[in-house]
């Protein structure tokens, strides 16, 4: 017999989770709460919850969360802050929403006295890593259940077979042939992984995408919109004011209808191997550039290039699932610090895949001076005189060398 209790389940209602809550069941006889976030997936979630009771589970051991605003304000933004992209393309839309379920995984074992958590991560896949390092940095001596690394249903067609002889329901998508593709949606991007993205050299399919027109298809006029931000978060759009979440919601609109943000990507995975997959983040990609557009007006230069070199290894922490170490923490309080002063507005122009920023001004934290920057009369602001001493002395070491080398 084993000495769980009660587990906390991450359950979508999808084929996978709904096998894994039967097989719980069975495998371990234990008391299952069911957790189901809505992270503005933008699917119908009360279908989990009729699941849920088909297999007994209590009413009062449903948990279904809305977390969009969570999402957006306390881990998408702070994430942004620091202009993060994983390996120079990906926008990290699945990795940094793995934190804050896991951290909400952990208070509802912590609400109900279970004894673990359960995840339907594969052993192949980055996943399980972020969801159990989150779980153990909440929660050091929390039990983990990883049926994927357990049990034998390791093909599409064992997972089908244990759904009918369980009676779970099956959808029409994974009887008909083909696999359907892996996707993971949330207020941030959708992902697609296998069939034929398994092969790197085969094209998306155009009717793969969900978000995102293509370029080609999208308006022959372009759009305009205005960012207005406060320490370094987006804050109103055209001068609306905004939630975090409806900001993202509003902006993957816009973007999706002018082909912006797609992304077909070979990622290096945490456990060794390549993995393909393509991703839409239309609302993503319009927050990075802009907040790269009011830092350049706003932020001094050797702080910039600071948060430039430190990117990398911030991405890398998001990617690997360590959202939660306190090398992460001591990383965001010195991004926030030097968010301080990214304040004022950027204006930009969407057009059939392109953002392309037409204007930046900020009235209280600018430190674009053009009566230094004029190319007219600039009255003595600067001495075009010093810059003669200056170069001299960054050349001495080239300049001594070059002597002795050359002689």
């Amino acid at each position: 017999m084993s000495d769980i209790k009660k587990v906390v389940l991450a359950y979508s209602g999808g084929l996978d989770t709904s096998v894994i809550l039967k097989w719980l069941q069975d495998t371990y006889q234990c008391e299952v709460v069911t957790f189901t976030a809505d992270l503005g997936q933008g699917e119908e979630l009360e279908p989990a919850r009729q699941k849920a009771l088909q297999f007994g589970i209590k009413p009062e051991q449903i948990y279904i969360d809305d977390l969009r605003e969570e999402f957006v304000r306390d881990f998408v933004f702070p994430m942004f802050r620091a202009n993060t992209v994983y390996e120079g393309e990906y926008l990290l839309g699945t990795s940094i929403a793995r934190p804050l379920i896991a951290k909400r995984l952990i208070d509802i074992v912590n609400e109900t006295g279970a004894d673990a958590i359960c995840h339907g991560a594969t052993g192949k896949g980055n996943d399980q890593v972020r969801f159990e390092l989150g779980a153990y940095a909440l929660k050091p001596d929390v039990k983990v259940i990883a049926p994927w690394r357990e049990w034998d249903l390791l093909s599409r067609e064992k997972l089908l077979a244990y759904a009918e002889k369980n009676g779970i329901p099956i959808d029409m998508k994974h009887r008909q042939g083909g696999s359907p593709y892996s996707m993971d949606a949330n207020l941030l991007h959708i992902s697609y992984e296998g069939r034929h993205l398994e092969n790197p050299n085969a094209e998306a399919e155009e009717d793969m995408w969900r978000w995102t027109v293509s370029p080609e298809n999208a308006p022959d006029a372009a759009e305009y919109l205005e960012l207005t931000y406060a320490h370094g978060d987006v804050v109103a759009l055209d001068g609306v004011a905004m939630r975090a979440h409806e900001v993202l919601a509003k902006l993957n609109a816009i973007g999706g209808k002018h082909g912006i943000g797609r992304l077909d990507l070979v990622e290096n995975r945490y456990v060794g191997m390549k993995s393909r997959g393509c991703y839409e983040t239309p609302g993503g990609t319009i927050l990075l550039k802009g907040h790269r557009a009011i830092e350049s007006i706003t932020l001094d230069r050797e702080v910039a290039h600071l948060k430039d070199d430190l990117m990398p290894r911030y991405a890398s922490l998001i990617y690997n699932g360590y959202w939660w170490s306190p090398e992460r923490k001591a990383l965001q309080v010195l991004i926030d610090h030097t968010q301080q002063h990214v304040n004022g507005t950027v204006r930009m122009k969407l057009y059939k895949g392109n953002v392309i920023i037409v204007g930046r001004d900020s009235k209280t934290d600018s430190l674009f001076d053009s009566t230094i920057a004029t190319f007219e009369d600039d009255a003595g602001a600067y001495d075009q005189k010093d810059a003669g001493g200056f170069i001299k002395l960054n050349a001495l070491r080239m300049r001594i060398a070059a002597k002795l080398h050359n002689r």
